[in-house]
């Protein structure tokens, strides 16, 4: 096989694993084509958690000509048991002779393994093919696999001077119907919406995904950060299926913590930081709730917060070709930053147009400001 085949193929695979992109979580997104001759006889994704995966899933449309295939898989087929048996397993017992993945499992504590007990098997095996397209594909799955956080990406809408809302608060709707129809996708995506009390008590939002489609998406977690449990019980999100999660101090308001549970809340006392919960403790429990990836949609305070925090990892503003004025309000509360050498530099990775607006993907810049 040679080299732009085995890319082609994995082009393939990787475009099947984003199939699952609302839907796998909170397993990563993974895909999976079987080749013998040239020739695909077999492809697979997953789409959900305790379904078959993709490996399996190319195996069974193969059938028996999988034996001598190559298979190419987005991302080191998995060595132990969960839900379903290890995939390597299932190679080997299907006889491939070649297994090539784009990047391997960043699990610590499982790195390797897969591709090991290929290579016991006596099957040839390669890694690092478009390895950061495939990376790409699971920034929070892996993130959380290497460094027990989820990803965290701010989501933002704001006039051409900078504002996100007028003075009063007043907020809806500064971008067009094609840039909130692009944020549902975002939030599709999403483990969980992060938001504060703030944005509850002035928007009353209810965080959920809605589509114009007909395929079944991933509902994410709803989370209030809410020190002093200000939560309304008849806040709209509590009336929706899934799970909303209060996150409050723990010197708190027990008869308020039943009522809210009542109410359909899950409240969960954390560990205060200078007044409020603590924003690491909080990534903390959200990543053993088993969330990869976390959009916030918040004001300046939560915003800013996470940011001087260093705990966001991406910031995607949309930017609506209108003007709020002096005093409507910004992005981030930001306080303390007096000299340009303690300016927050980005990095714009993205710039689209969405419908009227347009779409600016940044990350923080982790080196030093020039």
């Amino acid at each position: 096989m040679t080299e732009a085949n085995d890319t082609r193929h994995m082009a393939r695979a990787l475009q099947l694993a984003a199939y699952g992109l609302y839907t796998t979580d909170p397993n990563p997104r993974v895909g999976c084509v079987l080749v013998k001759d040239g020739t695909v006889i077999g492809e697979g994704w997953h789409a959900r958690a305790g379904e078959p995966h993709a490996e399996v899933l190319a195996l069974r449309a193969a059938g028996e000509a999988a034996r001598s295939a190559t298979a190419y898989v987005s991302l080191e087929p998995c060595a132990h048991h969960g839900r379903t048996p290890p995939c390597a397993e299932v190679l080997i017992a299907a006889g491939v002779s070649r297994v090539v993945v784009a990047m391997e499992d960043p699990n610590p504590q499982v790195i390797g393994q897969g591709l090991q007990m290929l290579r016991e098997a006596g099957i040839a095996t390669e890694s690092g093919l478009l390895q950061s397209q495939a990376e790409a594909l699971n920034p929070g799955f892996i993130k959380r696999m290497r460094t027990g956080r989820p990803f965290v990406r701010c989501k933002l809408a704001m006039s051409l001077d900078g504002r996100t809302a007028m003075a009063s608060g007043e907020s809806q709707w500064i971008t067009g119907a094609a840039a909130r129809a692009d944020v549902h996708r975002l939030r599709a995506r999403s483990s969980a919406m992060l938001t504060g009390i703030g944005t509850v008590l002035a928007d009353d939002p209810l965080l959920n995904v809605r589509l114009d489609t007909d395929e079944t998406v991933h509902q994410p977690l709803r989370v209030v950060l809410d020190s002093r449990l200000r939560m309304p019980v008849d806040a709209r999100m509590l009336s929706l299926p899934g799970r909303t999660l209060v996150c409050c101090t723990e010197a708190t308001d027990v008869e308020k913590i039943v009522t809210l549970t009542d109410a359909g809340a899950e409240v969960h006392c954390l560990p205060v930081e200078n007044g409020h919960v603590s924003l690491v403790v909080l990534l903390d429990f959200l990543a053993g709730e088993g969330v990869n990836e976390v959009t916030v949609e918040a004001g300046a305070t939560l915003n800013g917060a996470l940011l001087q925090a260093g705990l966001v990892d991406e910031i995607i503003v949309y930017l609506a070709p209108l003007l709020m004025g002096d005093a409507a309000r910004g992005l981030f509360h930001l306080p303390g930053l007096e000299k340009m050498d303690q300016r927050i530099k980005l990095q714009i990775v993205d710039v689209r147009a969405v419908g009227d607006d347009w779409r600016i993907t940044a990350q923080p810049f982790r080196g030093t400001c020039q």
